[in-house]
């Protein structure tokens, strides 16, 4: 019998009060749609964005030596970004659990970096909705621990939406916006361009099969021109 999320959640202690709010957020837009299921996940990221920001704010803050507000912004940047949470999302094995349709996983879904970085989200909101911070707890401490003790091994995921940001308000009255160019492909495949627009002029743009990404990439973009 293949395992389930909820045997999962069992083997670390976790007992749910209610399962279909984590099945839920293992449910992509893809088989939401394929399977004429009124829910996906994306509602369920949304609220474990926050919860997330939340937990690594609280555990950045007392490190010892302690951090400038720069240093922590930029730690939990690192921490909480795509490529992080994806990678969280595959060691702990949780992309085996997704519910994808079958173009989707045709298309390689499982081990996309924005599914899976939205799915680990998706199942921190879920979590929180259950049994709070109790819940959340053992599994942030689980992922992201080990990267607080050593921050060093997280440097290497380099955030340049923070990066380009603290580089242009080195003069406090320029401001940063990021806006949809395009978006271009099918549903279960698309392709983000996103423009960083700094005091009206766009300054860099980037793709990404997410927006999130595609933010990143156009932040890069923007940066390597204004640091050449």
């Amino acid at each position: 019998m293949k395992r389930d999320i909820i045997d999962w959640l069992k083997e670390r202690g976790i007992l749910l009060k209610q399962s279909d709010l984590v099945h839920q957020a293992f449910m992509h837009s893809s088989y939401a749609n394929e399977h004429r299921r009124h829910h996906d996940n994306e509602r369920l990221e949304f609220l474990g964005d926050a919860v997330l920001q939340l937990w690594s704010s609280a555990h950045i803050f007392p490190l010892e030596p302690a951090l400038s507000e720069g240093e922590m912004t930029r730690l939990r940047a690192q921490l909480v970004c795509e490529k992080a949470l994806a990678g969280y999302g595959r060691k702990m094995h949780l992309n085996d659990f997704l519910l994808l349709g079958s173009g989707e996983e045709k298309n390689g879904g499982r081990d996309k970096d924005a599914i899976i970085a939205d799915m680990f989200e998706a199942f921190l909101g879920a979590l929180y909705l259950d049994h709070g911070m109790e819940a959340v707890d053992p599994i942030l401490t689980e992922a992201i621990s080990p990267y607080l003790t050593h921050p060093e091994e997280v440097a290497v995921i380099r955030d340049y939406k923070t990066t380009f940001q603290e580089y242009v308000q080195t003069d406090s009255r320029r401001t940063v916006r990021y806006e949809l160019a395009s978006e271009k492909g099918p549903s279960n495949s698309p392709t983000f361009v996103m423009n960083v627009i700094v005091d009206g002029l766009i300054m860099g743009t980037g793709k990404g099969s997410s927006k999130k990404q595609a933010e990143q990439n156009a932040a890069k973009d923007a940066f390597e021109k204004m640091v050449k």
